[in-house]
């Protein structure tokens, strides 16, 4: 399905005050790696309190094993200290990538604002390498915005 078709579907979910603000979030995930082909692994890692690390909230995809990543450490973790987009289309070139599963090939995380704040990302893993281009990107800027209001 084409991205900018599941940008009314994002916000549906996101308007549903019936479900917790983690329900959403699965829901997003869910609808993301079900209808874009190369998405395998979608979540959202939260800083966690007051911590120089992010949380692991929810996600749709393998299980793993990094709930909690520091500052610093891996694809989500140096997001959370530039506040800018990182996309990875070799995990094998990068050198302070944290493997999820043997699977993975490439891997895209965009912040997430709130009032200037970077208080979160999207990570998403793929199986294939180098899918993501600038309108995944944009489309990803586009869900964290949404988010953002009902966070």
């Amino acid at each position: 399905m084409p991205l900018e078709e599941l940008k009314p579907k994002v916000t549906t979910i996101l308007q549903n005050k019936e479900q917790s603000i983690t329900d959403r979030l699965y829901e997003i995930c869910k609808l993301l790696k079900d209808n874009v082909n190369y998405y395998d692994w979608v979540g959202f890692y939260f800083k966690n309190e007051d911590k120089e690390e992010l949380k692991l909230r929810t996600y749709a995809g393998a299980a793993t094993d990094h709930e909690i990543i520091p500052f610093g450490k891996g694809i989500c973790g140096q997001v959370a200290i530039s506040n800018e987009n990182f996309v990875v289309p070799d995990v094998k070139a990068q050198d302070n990538y944290i493997a999820c599963s043997i699977n993975v090939k490439s891997e895209i995380v965009v912040p997430l604002f709130k009032n200037g704040e970077n208080i979160g990302q999207i990570d998403i893993d793929s199986d294939t390498v180098d899918p993501f281009t600038e309108k995944d990107e944009r489309f990803l800027e586009f869900v964290n915005q949404e988010v953002a209001k009902v966070i």
